[in-house]
Parts: structure tokens; C-alpha cells; sequence
């Protein structure tokens, strides 16, 4: 992991800031001296994950946290976080509302809201943000593995992941020096699987036992690309694949 005070000093702008991995994100950016802004589209959330922080003692921290909310599918309420966020060095965003089911069933606004989150939100957030960031800052993304392996009722999910793969790429061009890079995540116990309730644990073990590191993903697994994208100066329209192999088998 990049040495305790790798952030110190530096800004950091966490859309999806409310969620599992969001807040994992932010802890872990807050532990590396950070200062913080959480954005997303519930405040009641963001607010959640600020005083998870200040509960670990995280706010003893040089670090300051600050609080936006952000709707991906609105430019203007993109327009409004740029001017709250103001000059930063990394900004990350976890956002995605996917919209899986069988095609016959896809409904046309699900399938909008999913390229939001996904690909035109990403790109209007460069289009508002890269200006503001920092020389050897950097724009990440979450792109997911059903872009490389595709299955029944996950096209809009595999299309969304692959367009982001390569607006990482056309943005890294644009806009260098700013740096672009996306990760990739394949499954990871999040919390998202809970769902499945008894079967969930089975269903980890078979994706173990199929994928070549023999594991599934945690979130922590996650973080350290985050991280690595962040403080990597030589990387820029790259996609992180955590995925233990999973997109090859």
C-alpha cells in the first residue's frame, strides 16, 4: 500500500462516496492525509460516511471533509460541483445504476440512466473538472468485468463497462497532462451479492474455484488499484483489471 501520508495535502473528490466502496475509498484516501470530498446524489449518506470518518478518528487528521451532492445525469448539477470542488488533484467516482434484465424487457430510461452513470456522466465530469486539476492529478472510474465477459441480461452492464474502457482512453488524450485510468472490478464481495441471501456463500466459493487466484475480491482489493491509479505518475488510459482472472476464464 503507498506510504500512510502518500495524500497528504492533496484534494480528493469521491463520487459515490455513500456507498460500500465509496466509503471504503474515503477512509482509506482520509488515512493518507487527504482532504475530502464526498459527492453523490444522497446527502443523507455522504453525511453517513463523514462521521464514519470522524468515528475511526480519521478527523484528527490533517485532512478536511467537505459534503456535495452531485446527480450524474444532470450537467448542471455537474456544472454546480465543479465550482464547489474548486482546484483538486484526484477525483474518483464509483457511480452506476445498472440496468440488467432480458433485452425484451429493457426499459429505454433504465438503459439512459445506466449510460449516465457510466459513460456521459464520466465524460461531463472531465468536460466541468479538468480544468481544475492539479499537474500529475487524475480522473478513475469504474468500469466491471461484463464488459469482458458478457452474459444473458447483462448487455447494457457490458456495454456501459466497455464504453467506459475506452472513454478512458479518448480523455487520457484530451486532456493530458491530466491522467485518466479506469478499474475494472469482477466479483467482489461488497455487500451487493447479500441478495442472494443462502446461496451467496456458495456462489462465492464456485467463483474461487474457477477464477485463476483462486478468491473472489474484497474491497480492499479495490482501494489499492484506486490508489495505485491515483499515485502512479506513468499511468494514464489504463484499465486496472481486479478481477483474479475472472475476465480470461
Amino acid at each position: 500500500m503507498p506510504g500512510a501520508r502518500s495524500l497528504a495535502g492533496r484534494r480528493v473528490v469521491v463520487i459515490g462516496a455513500g456507498s460500500h466502496t465509496g466509503r471504503a475509498l474515503a477512509l482509506a484516501a482520509s488515512a493518507a492525509g487527504a482532504d475530502l470530498v464526498l459527492a453523490g446524489p444522497d446527502p443523507r449518506k455522504l453525511e453517513w460516511t463523514a462521521g464514519e470518518l470522524a468515528g475511526t478518528g480519521a478527523a484528527d487528521l490533517p485532512g478536511r471533509v467537505e459534503v456535495a451532492r452531485v446527480d450524474l445525469t444532470d450537467e448542471a448539477s455537474i456544472a454546480e460541483l465543479a465550482a464547489v470542488v474548486g482546484p483538486f488533484d484526484h477525483l474518483v467516482s464509483t457511480a452506476a445504476m445498472p440496468a440488467n434484465g432480458p433485452l425484451a424487457e429493457l426499459e429505454p430510461a433504465a438503459v439512459r440512466r445506466a449510460f449516465d452513470a457510466k459513460v456521459i456522466g464520466p465524460l461531463l465530469l472531465a468536460k466541468h473538472l479538468a480544468g481544475q486539476v492539479a499537474e500529475g492529478g487524475s480522473f478513475t472510474f469504474f468500469s466491471g468485468v461484463a464488459a469482458w465477459r458478457p452474459a444473458p441480461a447483462r448487455t447494457v452492464m457490458a456495454t456501459t463497462n466497455g464504453a467506459l474502457a475506452f472513454l478512458v482512453q479518448a480523455l487520457a488524450v484530451e486532456i493530458a497532462p491530466g491522467r485518466v485510468n479506469a478499474v475494472s472490478p469482477g466479483i467482489v464481495d461488497t455487500g451487493s451479492w447479500d441478495g442472494l441471501g443462502a446461496g451467496k456463500e456458495g456462489f462465492l466459493r464456485t467463483v474461487a474455484e474457477r477464477n485463476p487466484a483462486r478468491r473472489v475480491g474484497s474491497v480492499d482489493d479495490l482501494v489499492q488499484a484506486v490508489l495505485f491509479a491515483m499515485l502512479s505518475p506513468y499511468v494514464t488510459g489504463t484499465v486496472l483489471h481486479v478481477d483474479g482472472g475472472g475476465r480470461l476464464v
